[in-house]
């Protein structure tokens, strides 16, 4: 159980991370004419930069589990 409980912990943390990475995007580099579907929105580039942390973490996930296993 506590195994599954650091896994949702990594998962968050990269959740996390991966949201303030896409908000600052959005503020530094984003589009301010509104003539970019994507960057122009702090949502929207907030939320693909909350997913691909969470892939990140699962993908890590994965690979440390396969070391484990071998």
């Amino acid at each position: 159980m506590r195994l599954l409980n650091q896994n949702w912990k990594k998962v968050a943390l990269f959740g996390l991370i991966g949201l303030g990475l896409g908000f600052a995007y959005y503020y530094f580099i984003g589009c301010t004419n509104g003539s970019c579907a994507i960057s122009s929105n702090p949502y929207l580039t907030s939320g693909y930069g909350l997913g691909a942390g969470v892939l990140m973490a699962w993908e890590f996930g994965k690979a440390e589990n396969k070391e484990n296993d071998a």
